[in-house]
C-alpha cells in the first residue's frame, strides 16, 4: 500500500460522510501524518507510509468522520502567517477574526512613527490561542502585547503559541482573570490598543452541531442577547485607554447597533464599523 491508496480510501469515507471538500482534507491528514508538507506532499504519494505514521493517519481519520473539527484534529491552524496551535480548549481562529488582527496591526503601525521611542502596549482580552494579539506582536516589533483570559487551559494554548514565536515572544506576556482584573493596576491609562474577540453568541442562539460539541461554550455564549462580555468591557475601557486610545470589538453584525450606543453610555466615542470578508459588519472601532 502506498499512500496514494490511503489517501484516496480517505477522500471515499470523507465523502460518504458528507465532507465536500474530502481531497483537501484528506491531504491535509496525509500532510500531517507524515510530515511531508506542500510540494514534498505529491512526492510522498508514491511511497509507503510507515505503521506509525498509517496509524496515526487512521487515527485522525476516525476522529475526523466522528464529526472533531479539522483544526482540532490537525492540532493548529493558519492564522496571518502563523501556525497557531488548537484544542478543545479554544475557539478555532476564523476568518473573520482576521479582519480584527489586521485592524489592531494598522492602528499599531500608525502609532509607531520613528519619533516614538516607548513601546505600544496592546492588550487582548479573553485572547483564547492568543492568535489575534500574537498576530500584533509578530507583525509590529514595536507593540507589547498583554494576552489575558478567565480559562487555564485556553492560557495554556496561548502560552504555546507565545513559545513559538521565538525572540518575538520576549514581547508578550500573559495574565489570567476576568477581563480587566487580570490587568495589573498600573496599567490604568496606559494601554494604547484594547482588542477582543468576546463571546458574543445569545445564550439561545442556534449554532451548527459541531461547534456545540467542541468549541468551548465559555468562548461562544455571551448572555441572553451575547453582550455581556461586550458591556463589561465598554464599561472599563476609558479607565485603561490612554487619550485617544481604541478599543476594537468583534461582534455579530445585528449587535453593532447596540454596541455603539454601549459604548458611548460608557464615554467612548464609535469611531468606525468594518465588515468582514463576507461583507457583514463585523468590527466596532471606538476611541476615548
Amino acid at each position: 500500500m502506498i499512500w496514494r491508496d490511503v489517501v484516496n480510501r480517505a477522500i471515499s469515507e470523507l465523502l460518504e460522510a458528507g465532507h465536500t471538500d474530502a481531497l483537501m482534507q484528506a491531504r491535509w491528514l496525509a500532510e500531517q501524518a507524515s510530515g511531508n508538507e506542500g510540494s514534498e506532499y505529491f512526492g510522498m504519494l508514491g511511497m509507503s507510509p510507515t505503521a506509525q505514521q498509517l496509524a496515526r493517519f487512521d487515527g485522525m481519520l476516525k476522529r475526523r468522520l466522528a464529526g472533531e473539527p479539522l483544526q482540532y484534529v490537525l492540532g493548529s491552524w493558519g492564522f496571518r502567517g502563523l501556525d497557531i496551535m488548537v484544542s478543545p480548549a479554544v475557539l478555532i481562529p476564523r476568518p473573520e477574526t482576521e479582519v480584527l488582527a489586521e485592524l489592531a496591526i494598522d492602528e499599531v503601525n500608525s502609532l509607531g512613527t520613528p519619533e516614538r521611542t516607548s513601546p505600544i502596549l496592546v492588550v487582548d482580552l479573553g485572547t483564547g490561542s492568543g492568535a489575534v494579539g500574537l498576530a500584533v506582536a509578530a507583525e509590529c516589533p514595536k507593540a507589547q502585547v498583554l494576552l489575558t483570559d478567565i480559562s487555564t487551559d485556553a492560557l495554556a494554548v496561548a502560552q504555546a503559541n507565545m513559545a513559538g514565536l521565538g525572540s518575538t515572544a520576549t514581547r508578550v506576556s500573559i495574565s489570567e482573570g476576568s477581563w480587566y482584573e487580570a490587568l495589573p493596576q498600573e496599567l490604568a491609562g496606559k494601554v494604547d490598543v484594547l482588542v477582543s474577540n468576546p463571546p458574543y453568541v445569545g445564550d439561545s442562539e442556534p449554532l451548527p452541531d459541531e461547534v456545540v460539541r467542541w468549541e468551548p461554550e465559555i468562548a461562544l455564549r455571551g448572555g441572553t442577547d451575547g453582550l455581556d462580555a461586550v458591556r463589561s468591557i465598554l464599561a472599563g475601557a476609558v479607565r485603561w485607554l490612554v487619550p485617544a486610545g481604541l478599543v476594537l470589538l468583534e461582534l455579530a453584525p445585528a449587535q453593532i447597533s447596540a454596541a455603539k450606543q454601549l459604548a458611548e453610555a460608557n464615554g467612548l466615542v464609535a469611531d468606525a464599523v468594518y465588515k468582514d470578508l463576507a461583507g457583514h459588519e463585523r468590527v466596532l472601532a471606538c476611541r476615548c
